[in-house]
């Protein structure tokens, strides 16, 4: 049996399969789409940050409210910062750290950070929780509780 172009059975499977091209394009737009999606759905958008609360009553007593280096560095550093201070007391036996402007500052996660920002919850937990990090410091450092009367 000679098989030819003109073959009337021909044309009819060829149109089918030709029919089905626009349900495989719609199908591969719908998967592009679905795979595609979660890169462009939150494009252009970002998460604010979280408020800090500096509500303490030691920041309160502050006339100059400073902390021991500028905020947009603590905010990025701070944990730079706080490995070099383990390893200068734990390797160096240092006991103080002397910021750019000066000032000295007892090398202490408890009584220095802590001091003024004692609300925890409120203030590193904040962050930490927003950034998804957890910090190692209370592996070997006491979680400090709340005290009454200090938020």
């Amino acid at each position: 049996m000679l098989i030819c172009a003109a073959n009337p059975c021909l044309k009819k499977q060829r149109l089918a399969v030709m029919g089905d091209k626009g349900k495989i394009i719609i199908g591969l737009l719908i998967f592009l789409f679905l795979l595609t999606f979660p890169f462009w759905y939150g494009r252009g958008k970002s998460a604010s940050l979280p408020p800090l609360s500096l509500d303490t009553p030691e920041i309160k007593k502050l006339t100059t409210k400073k902390c021991l280096a500028p905020t947009d560095y603590m905010r990025a550093s701070h944990m730079e910062l706080l490995h070099a201070w383990r390893e200068a007391v734990v390797r160096e036996g240092k006991i103080f750290y002397v910021n750019p402007e000066g000032k000295k500052f007892a090398i202490n996660l408890s009584r220095t950070c802590l001091g003024c920002h004692s609300n925890k919850d409120k203030f590193c937990d904040v962050c930490h929780n927003y950034a998804g990090v957890k910090p190692t410091c209370w592996t070997c450092h006491l979680v400090p509780e709340p005290k009454e009367g200090k938020p």
